[in-house]
């Protein structure tokens, strides 16, 4: 089982990229924030914990997330692989993924690392907001914040599976999206055996 995680701030381009990697290897997309927009969205009670939680830019609670891929691990054994995007965001979470896929006996393949200074997030995801109407991305104070908490408490994440020997950072930005996937794809490859 290949599992991929695709790793960086907002606005970096795990979900685009992902598209890629999909097409590529054949495995599941995994997207928290997109399972968690939709339960928000459909009003349920985990959508209601999940827009308390995250309300002005603040990440959900490792439980929530962790349960949400715990249904989603245990609903997809049989599959090729999978590709996180947007998880794990806490080491607390990256230990709890690790334990969850040695007991269906795997592992994470690669971490890879989108780097993208931060003025050109704020301009991607005001930009996706003006397309997606997503109120997250509309707002550049808030845009900001979520940058400033991904940076005291997510960018950790990196170092705990670079000392697994997993983890690679790369230019989320030079070549558009496709010179990305390239150099993505390259990357990911030399770790798939």
């Amino acid at each position: 089982m290949v599992n991929i995680i695709l790793f960086g701030p907002p606005g970096a381009g795990k979900g685009t990229q992902a598209e890629k990697l999909i097409e590529r290897y054949g495995l599941l997309h995994m997207s928290t924030g997109e399972v968690m927009r939709n339960e928000i969205k459909s009003k349920s009670a985990l959508g209601l914990q999940a827009e308390k939680e995250m309300a002005g830019g603040n990440l959900a609670s490792d439980e929530l997330v962790i349960n949400i891929i715990k249904d989603f691990i245990s609903k997809n054994k049989d599959i090729k692989g999978t590709i996180f995007d947007g998880f794990p965001r806490t080491t607390p979470q990256a230990e709890a993924l690790d334990a969850m896929l040695k007991g269906i006996n795997s592992e994470v393949t690669v971490m890879v690392s989108l780097e993208v200074e931060d003025d050109i997030l704020v301009e991607r995801l005001l930009n996706r907001g003006l397309t997606s109407g997503r109120a997250d991305d509309s707002n550049e104070e808030i845009i900001r914040n979520r940058i400033k908490v991904y940076k005291a408490q997510t960018e950790v994440v990196k170092s705990y599976y670079a000392k697994q020997g997993k983890t690679i950072e790369m230019d989320g930005n030079t070549g558009g999206i496709d010179g990305v996937a390239e150099r993505l794809i390259a990357n990911i490859d030399k770790y798939i055996k």
